[in-house]
């Protein structure tokens, strides 16, 4: 493995915990390979998640990091930023962990617009605890707590980010693992709330039950239901059914939560 992603490692941390096949490992190294292109010094840096497979990053990565409860890893880099806001501040979570018990958090990070940076790994379920569906699982599709498919509509992350007031939001893929890293540099480097989902498989908990039995299965899977937001555009409504457009959505330059808080501060001295 290069170097450039190596050095960022916490060794003694490994061998890592994630199933063979699963797309979180990829993410990963996306993560660093932006951070490593930027320069950054890995003091620099504090990195948050929650609980769930994807939040087990934090404990691989040599950063400042924290491990926290499920759903929370909004509002602890929300006080490590107003503690300190020179630091990079990234949390990193999972599509349960951020879009269900950590929905609420996520709506009032984007609508503060604080210099976070929220990388959301969406594998469409609850990996860790058992496969429950989770609100990012595609409508129709099985979970252990769906075992006659989810009825309930998909929650659109990235447009639910955009209207609260997110500065930055994009979603990318896995499968095009180059886009997902140009994607988290401009999220890393946007001043304000950066939103960066990335699909990814889970072949344990999703891929079997959902008869998508092996890794390149979920792979060749997602790269069919996703299309890049330029063609979306153009379909017909019948058309996106079951689909998920990838690409920028949103990319605006408003103010940012701890500068205004910090010139309130200069006022009232």
């Amino acid at each position: 493995m290069n170097n450039s992603i190596t050095q960022y490692f916490r060794k003694e941390m490994f061998p890592h915990i994630w199933c063979p096949g699963c797309g979180i490992g990829i993410i990963l190294g996306a993560i660093l390979r932006a951070i490593h292109s930027l320069g950054w010094e890995k003091d620099d840096i504090a990195m948050v998640s929650g609980i769930g497979c994807s939040s087990r990053i934090t404990g691989y990565v040599d950063f400042n990091t924290m491990n926290t409860t499920h759903g929370r890893a909004l509002p602890f880099a929300t006080g490590i930023k107003m503690a300190n806001p020179s630091l990079k501040v990234i949390t990193v979570m999972g599509d349960g962990d951020c879009a269900a018990i950590g929905g609420n958090h996520f709506i009032h990070s984007a609508r503060r617009n604080i210099d976070i940076t929220a990388i959301i790994i969406n594998n469409m379920i609850y990996g860790m605890t058992g496969g429950q569906y989770s609100p990012l699982t595609p409508t129709g599709k099985f979970g252990s707590t769906a075992p006659y498919g989810n009825i309930d509509q998909t929650f659109d992350l990235a447009a639910l980010a955009a209207s609260a007031g997110a500065s930055y939001v994009s979603r990318s893929t896995i499968f095009d693992v180059n886009q997902a890293t140009r994607f988290i540099k401009k999220a890393l480097l946007k001043k304000g709330f950066s939103v960066v989902e990335i699909i990814s498989d889970c072949p344990i908990s999703f891929g079997r039950i959902n008869q998508l039995r092996t890794p390149v299965q979920m792979l060749e899977w997602i790269k069919n239901i996703t299309v890049p937001k330029k063609v979306w555009d153009k379909l017909s409504e019948e058309e996106k059914e079951g689909k998920f457009p990838t690409g920028e959505f949103l990319d605006i330059d408003i103010p940012e939560y701890t500068e205004r808080y910090q010139e309130t501060c200069n006022r009232i001295q």
